[in-house]
């Protein structure tokens, strides 16, 4: 990377970070008027937006980035102005007998870190650039973005339009390939959020470790749906297919495969074709169905699902009109359904990302429980079902960042709740209360009385009696 470039960030990082720190401390209104700007630049724009996003991926539903990408990102920022008065208030915290009864205080204020950068991904690349500076602007601090080169004219289009409602000093925007993002994970900020695949994610942390910057990772890996026998598996394969074909597959938390009833195999699979070929009964010109976002990306589907026939899976693909995508000139593909699979098969090793969706079987649920805990904890995971018993029964027995129950996905969407992974799925979270003060110090201060407390508690040298009754005390002895 150009040695200009470089000072071009480590100079928006410094004055970044002269600014807050020369602005403290700064009141609510400021946070608050930095998160309704925020809101207006994605009203005020969005179908450009839309429209960037659609020609980045080749098709992609402009109804779809509209929910997706502008209406839930002004929905997170909505709530951040809901709730930010109440996240900020200090907390008093207990001080131990008798030191509250001398006048002792203790309590906790959420303080801004200072800057925070953003590197966001090319999938959903409106909402997960803004959706985490929704939260870090309503915890006081700057931010500096470094969004996808993958969708190119989305996020020229944000570095164009950034200006426009934030000074340099407040957000910025860097555009550029893969050596601008690595400079950019290296540089000291207060704070990194990277979200993207775990193979990135430890290269990430491993360059924020060299300045000691503490990250929030949203990674993914392979979240699985484990369908009960008493599940309905006529609307959970629709919501299911609704779940896995949403910007075709490309979604950290899709259903990465499924484990379903030995005996109740066929019906689950007529259940997901049925409610795909419902949603969509055309693909190739449907606007609603998104394409797969590049060559490279497309040929790696293509060769997971390849590699899964030659390992012995019957490959089952949803194509409702009968089209003929091999001599299509788009990057689409059907719902393609695996049946047979086994751990050899490269789509059981590595996350999908994209509308491809193997289908394991079990006997009793322990055996879905015992294969999902001897993987990777997943990212996302979902049951259906209306056994309660089993339900609590999958919950308490694996541990995955999120869950969804009868349903996928969708606690994401759920702003009240904290959002993350655990293990190689991320660390960190946002949404929620749990997001403003993954972007807050948490700093404890403790008031002393004007009474020499250290005298009368024995603390003081020379020791003695009184540090011994003083430490007993401690003891409860």
């Amino acid at each position: 990377m150009a040695g200009d470039k470089l000072d071009f960030l480590t100079g928006v990082l410094a004055r970044q970070r002269d600014a807050f720190t020369a602005a403290r401390p700064e009141g609510l209104s400021v946070r608050k008027d930095r998160i309704k700007r925020a809101i207006a630049l994605l009203k005020d724009h969005a179908d450009p937006l839309c429209q960037a996003m659609s020609a980045d991926f080749g098709n992609r539903s402009p109804h779809q980035s509209l929910l997706t990408d502008i209406a839930g990102t002004v929905g997170a920022g909505k709530y951040c102005l809901k709730n930010i008065e109440r996240w900020t208030r200090t907390e008093r915290r207990k001080v131990q007998f008798p030191l509250g009864l001398l006048g002792a205080r203790a309590e906790v204020r959420y303080e801004p870190k200072g800057v925070v950068g953003i590197l966001s991904p090319w999938n959903f690349p409106v909402n997960l650039a803004f959706g985490p500076l929704m939260q870090v602007l309503a915890a006081g601090n700057r931010a500096m973005i470094k969004p996808s080169e993958f969708t190119e004219r989305t996020s020229e289009l944000m570095a164009e339009l950034t200006p426009n409602y934030f000074a340099e000093e407040e957000v910025a925007v860097i555009t550029g390939g893969p050596d601008v993002a690595a400079a950019f994970s290296s540089l000291p900020f207060d704070h990194l959020v990277f979200t993207g695949s775990t193979a990135t994610g430890r290269r990430v942390m491993e360059a924020a470790a060299r300045n000691l910057v503490p990250v929030t990772l949203e990674l993914g890996g392979k979240s699985p749906v484990i369908m009960g026998r008493e599940a309905d598996f006529a609307k959970a394969g629709e919501r299911i297919a609704l779940g896995k074909m949403l910007n075709a597959g490309q979604i950290c938390l899709a259903p990465d495969y499924l484990i379903v009833p030995e005996d109740k195999e066929a019906e689950a699979i007529a259940g997901l074709s049925n409610g795909a070929s419902a949603m969509y009964p055309t693909l190739l010109d449907n606007e609603d169905y998104a394409s797969i976002v590049s060559d490279r990306h497309f040929e790696r589907l293509q060769g997971l699902v390849a590699d899964a026939r030659d390992r012995g899976a019957e490959v089952i693909e949803v194509n409702p009109a009968g089209e003929d995508f091999g001599s299509a000139n788009v990057r689409k593909m059907p719902l393609t359904i695996l049946r047979g699979v086994d751990d050899d098969m490269k789509v059981m090793q590595e996350e999908i990302f994209g509308p491809v969706l193997p289908v394991k079987t079990y006997r009793a649920v322990d055996e879905a429980i015992d294969y999902v805990n001897a993987h990777d904890r997943p990212l996302g995971l979902y049951y259906f079902g209306t056994d309660r018993a089993e339900q609590e029964r999958v919950l308490t027995r694996t541990i995955s960042g999120g869950v969804t129950t009868n349903d996928v996905v969708f606690h994401v969407s759920m702003e009240d709740l904290p959002f993350g992974g655990v293990g190689p799925a991320g660390m960190g979270s946002y949404h929620g209360i749990e997001g403003f003060r993954e972007f807050s110090h948490a700093r404890s201060t403790y008031h002393q009385p004007k009474i020499d407390v250290a005298g009368l508690g024995g603390f003081k040298p020379p020791y003695g009696a009184a540090t011994v009754r003083a430490a007993k005390t401690m003891m409860g002895k």
